[in-house]
């Protein structure tokens, strides 16, 4: 006879997804922290364990611990706690229900690429550092900060080698596409906006870019304010996988659950906020641009545009002795 204790579920797994262990990324011993004094104590912080001891104990689950069906366990998961944690999707379930949304549906990014109603791409990818020498921007994850993609001007590439990453004369991105980070950045899951002008540069592969459909029934705008929602914020920690020491989505971005509004008018409505910002700031940014083209003397990339080659030498050889 095979000893079964009284916790054990048959054709189930259980699962902890508590965030601590006891120990640090250095391997030390990980302290409980007192909130007042910002003195570590003596206690251990592994909520692991706290979740192993209720199940032995109580024979419970916590609020970071669950069974899970043995054939939902896939190869590459079983070992990534985390994806079973699903507060996330409890708690977009219950924003639905929620008056505000009511009429509401829901889909999955997946889902909407699959039909049409997005448009879903990686960056062109990334050139070599001895390639960066020109006048197109090249964005990293690390430009994608605050809700704006920020051209950084020590990183550009040339014409050719541009086109050569975007396989044609244009880079195929549009104004307001909204992009997010899927490698190597913890920033992934928050978006930024390409504003008008920013067009013609070279993402890096290491970034995710959706853009609603013409013919689908809500706009960029829309589709940013839904990826704005905690509840949708959240569902990517559950998808956040750590390979080669680097965070990495992979496709698991298709499982993000955004909600659908019932018409045109009730998207247009409660993106309004969104809308009404990236465009007044696109008008202040063009009177800006505008001003900035009537003279030689500034040296500020907003846009894409704009990024001329400078003859650094030749200002300095003007310079009077």
């Amino acid at each position: 006879m095979v000893h079964r204790p009284s916790w054990f579920e048959d054709g189930s797994v259980f699962v902890s997804f508590a965030p601590t262990v006891g120990i640090n990324k250095d391997g030390e011993d990980l302290f409980v922290v007192n909130p007042e004094t910002g003195i570590r104590t003596g206690v251990l912080d592994d909520q692991v364990l706290a979740d192993v001891n209720t199940l032995l104990d109580e024979g419970k689950t916590t609020s970071t611990s669950r069974w899970v069906p043995q054939e939902a366990l896939q190869p590459g998961l079983l070992a990534v706690p985390v994806y079973f944690d699903d507060r996330s999707q409890e708690r977009f379930d219950d924003l639905l229900q929620e008056p505000q949304f009511a009429g509401f549906e829901s889909a999955t990014l997946g889902e909407l690429i699959d039909d049409g109603r997005v448009i879903g791409r990686p960056g062109h990818g990334s050139p070599s550092a001895d390639l960066r020498t020109g006048t197109v921007p090249y964005i990293k994850v690390s430009d994608l900060r605050a809700g704006q993609v920020n051209i950084n001007p020590t990183n550009r590439v040339t014409e050719v080698v541009a086109k050569k990453f975007w396989r044609g004369k244009e880079s195929g991105l549009a104004a307001y596409d909204i992009l997010t980070p899927i490698r190597t950045s913890k920033n992934i899951g928050d978006f930024a906006v390409l504003m008008p002008g920013q067009e013609r540069l070279v993402l890096t592969k290491e970034v995710l870019v959706l853009h609603a459909a013409e013919d689908a029934e809500f706009d960029n705008f829309y589709l940013l304010w839904a990826m704005s929602l905690r509840t949708v914020r959240r569902q990517w920690d559950r998808i956040v996988f750590m390979q080669t020491n680097r965070e990495d989505v992979g496709a698991r971005f298709r499982q993000i659950r955004i909600p659908i509004a019932p018409s045109r008018e009730q998207a247009d409505e409660v993106s309004k906020p969104f809308r009404d910002y990236y465009l007044g700031m696109q008008e202040l940014r063009q009177k800006f641009l505008d001003h900035l083209s009537e003279s030689d003397r500034y040296h500020i990339f907003l846009s894409s545009a704009e990024a001329v080659a400078e003859e650094i030498e030749e200002e300095l050889d003007d310079l009077p002795d």
